[in-house]
């Protein structure tokens, strides 16, 4: 062969090769379509037994969101007699669901290895309960009264009302969860939820309790936090970011939109949740801005700020709750949110 049609022979075998080859190329790459996509397994743990106020995630699950997302999620319900904040701590779930900021103060405090990655809740749901006569319009009024409120309310925000606001200890009762005491004492108030225990008080006692939310009253922790372990912020952040952004779709999805089949979950998991309870505890996350208000109408549901933490951090050490002396930035980390995923899936009159 002639040196100068060496090249056109090289390139018609090539050619002749490469059509060879092509339908077997294309017939992978259809069956690549038709593989099911691998999804990552991941176990999220809640502090208590399914609730509306879980639904978000619920419904990331239900509609598939998770999913979407690569995602195969497994709630683990949470209960008076689990701790599903030490089966992250020793590695047996990958996220949890923390109450509040103090949680996450706490375990830089101890050396625990956690970091908050979102917070679904800009207000804590916490709240008062007042009679009707009693005439209650604003926090001061609840310094006469006797106040029923739990061991935990007692080292913690209620720290803060004796610093803030000057209540004293003098007329603080033991609240064990029991709706019973309040009821009867008519000069009373009675910590709970303003997503239920307003709901319970009303269909025990047949009357409509007053509502005074701490969170109105510069109470600023966040509430809802999605934490989990440095070493998978570390190790797999690809993951964490999925897992964020698809809880945050769910919530949104939970609040605006059919959350049917999620409140199904719930009920199936909690049998004592009705469908009466699960609606007015939505009504409720609306109407107060527990999810979406502040940062997150900007910044989008699971939104955190520098500026907040800071306050509520130096509220705490003001307080006698917190030491002074510890790193609450390492409590927490903003790589996660303030994106505005999901903003989109919002109602136009909330924007």
């Amino acid at each position: 062969m002639q040196p100068a049609l060496l090249p056109r022979a090289l390139m018609a075998g090539l050619l002749a090769a490469l059509l060879a080859v092509a339908p077997a190329v294309a017939q992978d790459k259809d069956s690549a379509k038709d593989k099911p996509m691998t999804l990552d397994k991941v176990s999220f743990g809640t502090n208590w037994v399914a609730e509306a106020e879980h639904g978000g995630f619920f419904q990331a699950v239900a509609d598939g969101t998770y999913k979407k997302y690569g995602l195969d999620v497994t709630i683990v319900p949470g209960g008076p007699n689990d701790n599903n904040r030490m089966l992250l701590i020793a590695g047996k779930i990958d996220f949890f669901m923390a109450a509040n900021t103090l949680m996450s103060f706490d375990a830089v405090a101890n050396n625990v290895p956690l970091v908050c990655v979102a917070a679904i809740f800009q207000k804590d749901p916490q709240v008062f309960l007042t009679h009707p006569e009693s005439k209650v319009t604003k926090l001061e009024d609840l310094k006469p009264l006797t106040l029923f409120v739990s061991k935990e309310g007692i080292t913690s925000y209620y720290q803060w009302l004796k610093s803030e606001y000057g209540f004293s200890d003098k007329n603080v009762r033991p609240y064990t969860f029991n709706a019973q005491p309040f009821i009867a004492t008519a000069q009373s108030a009675m910590q709970g939820y303003v997503t239920s225990e307003p709901f319970a008080v009303e269909k025990a006692a047949g009357f409509k309790p007053g509502v005074i939310l701490l969170a109105d009253y510069s109470y600023n922790t966040y509430s809802t936090l999605i934490e989990t372990r440095i070493d998978t912020v570390q190790k797999k952040p690809d993951l964490v970011q999925r897992f964020v952004d698809a809880s945050v779709v769910g919530w949104y999805n939970y609040l605006y939109g059919d959350n049917s089949a999620a409140n199904a979950m719930i009920k199936k998991l909690n049998p004592e949740m009705t469908d009466e309870l699960l609606a007015y505890s939505v009504a409720k996350m609306k109407e107060y801005g527990i999810v979406d208000s502040g940062d997150a109408l900007k910044d989008g549901i699971g939104a955190m700020s520098d500026e907040r933490v800071t306050s509520f951090f130096q509220k705490m050490v003001k307080a006698g709750v917190v030491k002074p002396d510890i790193d609450y930035r390492k409590s927490y980390t903003l790589h996660f949110v303030n994106k505005g995923v999901g903003t989109e899936l919002r109602p136009k009159s909330k924007n």
